[in-house]
């Protein structure tokens, strides 16, 4: 390391909450991680850094910190954690603005609505669930090609475009009151669905071949865990990470699930 790269050095704190399988106790665990002002390190290279050199700041050796993480540009939505008290995404944490400063200290805990499976790492399966739920797809019965698709108008896509940047990550329901922490996996179906969900409702409705399956969906929306079970908190649109329009998805598809539902008392379908 040369002088000049270490003028720019500075130690981070890392204090982790930390477990080791389901349903273990949780502790905490600190670590000072050496980072270089301006080279772009974010938290997941910090974690790198810690798995590499598990030693505790007090000088123990443990086991390295597990977490998840794909695309590392905020696009598979895997590294969501809870960092100093707020849910998001870790690989768009940066440390020169969160933690410019020798001895700055950052917090990261697993997210909490969703089980532990060890240390930062949590399985979002009940998300990936309400996603079939709610048949988050466009259907087709074949292979071959069917020529050109629906022609959108740019009013169309521009609305459509913004819902299609959902990651699945789960900032939404983690930070959601009415959204909570379910171990059991027979209870998901009758409990709150989620912002993120219902947004994609409301994707798929809007596409003209998506829209086949718009009756089943709203038949889910207006089941228990739907949309009646929205308390209109608006922490899913606060800490959504692509500023999708959650809480407008959601009048939308509320809206929409009226309409249905008093068309099938007076038709029947």
């Amino acid at each position: 390391m040369t002088t000049a790269t270490q003028s720019k050095a500075r130690t981070i704190r890392f204090k982790i909450k930390r477990s080791d399988g389901p349903g273990k106790p949780s502790y905490w665990q600190t670590f000072n991680v050496p980072v270089n002002k301006g080279e772009g390190a974010n938290v997941i290279s910090c974690l790198q850094y810690i798995a590499a050199n598990p030693i505790t700041a007090d000088g123990t050796a443990t086991t390295p910190v597990a977490w998840k993480a794909g695309c590392l540009e905020e696009v598979c939505g895997a590294c969501t954690m809870v960092i100093n008290g707020k849910v998001r995404q870790s690989c768009s944490c940066m440390m020169d603005t969160v933690a410019p400063n020798e001895g700055d200290t950052i917090t990261l805990e697993p997210m909490r609505k969703f089980p532990v499976v060890r240390d930062l790492f949590v399985d979002r399966a009940r998300l990936f669930e309400s996603l079939k739920r709610v048949k988050a797809w466009v259907p087709t019965d074949n292979l071959w090609d069917l020529g050109a698709g629906p022609i959108e108008t740019p009013e169309q896509h521009e609305v459509r475009y913004k819902l299609s940047e959902c990651m699945s990550c789960g900032c939404c329901m983690d930070a959601c009151p009415q959204f909570h922490k379910i171990e059991d996996d027979a209870k998901w179906q009758n409990a709150f669905i989620g912002a993120a969900p219902i947004s994609q409702v409301r994707y798929f409705n809007l596409h003209e071949t998506g829209a086949t399956l718009k009756t089943e969906r709203l038949n889910e929306m207006a089941a228990k865990g739907g949309i009646s079970d929205c308390g209109n908190a608006q922490n899913c649109v606060k800490h959504c990470p692509k500023s999708i329009p959650l809480t407008e998805s959601i009048a939308a598809v509320g809206r929409d699930t009226t309409i249905h539902a008093v068309k099938q008392f007076f038709t029947g379908k």
